[in-house]
């Protein structure tokens, strides 16, 4: 027969192993059903806005850019970083090209809802390109991986910026501006873009973060095109 301690020490074993599988079982029930990185989820019967493209250049330019892309996609980032800054130097300042933007929320990046959320409410101070950097460049610090809380990162940039925070608040708690991110969404889609970045330069449609020597060759072709070759400047090359 089992002396005392023995029996208690039975017991003892017996109720850690317990606690440990129920420990383990709630830990990995709180895994499976927390929300990844805190992010939010659309109403699907959200109603359908005005897609709305951001332009940067003269509407007259003879050559046209139309960039789809996820604030939270890192080709997109990757584009804006090392590619973009060329081409408005180059292109876009010298007259050559205009470049619109059409934000593409793709669902596997819930924060993008929040960066677009925030990029158009600085549009309606007049910034919506510097805060458009201000996203790509620090992607990595407010998408879904990195943070729960992206509005609190938003605040934070809006601030940085200058915009008048309690109108920027207002817009960006309101979320008045998300029925048009969706028809900007729609809008890729009917336009057949199913990645991003993408692109349609005269007409034609470029996937992924394509670097500036090929964006080059697109837009000398389209000049050629349109007879306005005799346009290049000196600072496109």
């Amino acid at each position: 027969m089992a002396s005392p301690n023995a029996r208690a020490s039975k017991k003892q074993f017996t109720f850690l192993l317990i606690a440990i599988v129920v420990i383990g079982a709630g830990a990995l029930g709180w895994a499976a059903t927390r929300s990844t990185g805190g992010s939010e989820a659309i109403d699907p019967n959200l109603p359908l806005g005005t897609a709305q493209g951001f332009l940067m250049g003269s509407p007259d330019a003879p050559v046209k850019i139309v960039e789809f892309a996820d604030f939270e996609c890192p080709a997109c980032a990757q584009f804006a970083m090392l590619t973009e800054p060329d081409i408005r130097e180059r292109l876009v300042k010298t007259g050559m090209v205009s470049l619109e933007f059409f934000v593409f929320p793709l669902p596997m990046h819930p924060n993008t809802w929040s960066a677009s959320n925030a990029a158009y409410c600085a549009n309606e101070q007049g910034k919506f390109w510097e805060m458009h950097d201000r996203l790509f460049y620090t992607q990595d610090l407010w998408n879904t991986q990195s943070t729960s809380n992206p509005g609190k990162k938003m605040m934070g940039y809006a601030t940085d910026l200058g915009l008048d925070m309690s109108k920027f608040e207002e817009c960006f708690d309101s979320k008045r501006h998300y029925p048009n991110i969706k028809a900007s969404g729609a809008e890729a889609e009917k336009r057949g873009i199913n990645e991003t970045p993408s692109f349609i330069i005269g007409g034609k449609k470029y996937a992924g973060s394509i670097p500036y020597d090929e964006v080059k060759k697109l837009v000398d072709a389209e000049l050629v095109r349109v007879g306005k070759a005799d346009t290049t400047a000196k600072g496109a090359k």
